[in-house]
């Protein structure tokens, strides 16, 4: 005897219920743009790195180059180890650089060196005859009030080999927060005309990666001492502060932590677009915005016009 098919006089059981699909998360086309360059960025930075390992030869100060003796280069590697004296910084650029345009030292983020300003010292030096200084502090460095009085010190050697008696400052990331320690704490305003940081954690971040085993890291955290410090009042600070902050930072978190947020402070903040972290000391739209800024006489540098950039107060 033949049997039907099993179970074929049971209905066709229905059909699951179809789940909404949740909104699940985006790449936007900027993020992708920025993140690829900031890939783009590390890797030809990696092949500049060793141009930045030795210290810049030194020079001599205008209008007596020929009776200058040539001086050792300075040791930079440990902010407890160098002398009291003022350290020969080496200075580059044009010596016939007008007077009223005072030297502009460079300093670098953590686990950097002065290769990563290769693009902004060329446009300094070149449209804007201004002349540079790069410090290289130890990765080795554990505090950042040393390497604060380190830079102190490395001004007063800029001061005594260029004539003038202010100077200018841009610093990138960590580099940043070193200077306005500087500035704001040690006395520096009285020599630093204006500050210009790029990606600074001004507020803390809350991207550290290697806290843990650096103690420098762990004071650039939200609520360290070193943060709080910066918290303080501040009356009278004659330095100028502009700080570019980029949307897209992926190591300033949140990212308005990049902004300098003080009352006491004469700061304006410039937010970049379409960008990260790596390519704000890299990118030709900040090196022209920083160079237009140095250039800004102090009244009215919040109307800086800026390619790429949008001044936020």
């Amino acid at each position: 005897m033949k049997l039907p098919p099993p179970l074929s006089f049971l209905p066709p059981l229905p059909s699951p219920p179809r789940l909404p699909r949740l909104p699940g998360p985006r790449l936007s086309s900027a993020l992708v743009g920025a993140t690829a360059l900031e890939l783009a960025v590390l890797a030809g930075h990696l092949i500049t790195y060793p141009l930045g390992l030795t210290p810049e030869r030194p020079e001599s100060r205008a209008g007596s180059a020929g009776s200058a003796r040539p001086e050792s280069p300075a040791r930079t590697d440990r902010p407890e180890n160098a002398p009291s004296r003022p350290l020969a910084l080496p200075v580059t650029g044009d010596p016939t650089a007008p007077a009223a345009a005072p030297p502009v030292v460079l300093l670098h983020g953590f686990i950097d060196n002065r290769s990563v300003f290769l693009v902004l010292r060329r446009a300094l030096t070149r449209h804007g005859h201004r002349r540079t200084a790069s410090l290289n502090y130890s990765p080795l460095t554990r505090d950042i009030r040393a390497a604060a009085a380190l830079l102190g010190r490395q001004v007063e050697a800029v001061r005594a080999r260029t004539g003038h008696d202010r100077v200018d400052i841009v610093g990138h990331s960590l580099g940043g927060l070193i200077a306005r320690y500087y500035v704001q704490r040690l006395g520096g305003d009285r020599r630093v005309r204006t500050l210009v940081t790029l990606g600074t954690p001004h507020g803390g971040t809350a991207v550290a990666p290697g806290a843990g085993l650096h103690p420098i890291v762990r004071q650039m955290r939200g609520g360290s001492p070193v943060i709080e410090e910066l918290r303080l009042p501040a009356p009278g600070c004659r330095t100028r502060f502009v700080s570019f902050w980029a949307e897209l930072d992926q190591v300033m978190v949140p990212v308005e932590t990049a902004c300098v947020d003080h009352p006491d402070l004469d700061a304006v903040n410039v937010r970049v677009t379409g960008i990260g972290h790596l390519a704000l000391p890299v990118h030709p739209a900040v090196a022209a915005a920083v160079r237009e800024v140095l250039e800004t006489p102090e009244t009215g540098e919040a109307d800086v016009p800026v390619t790429g950039a949008t001044p936020a107060a």
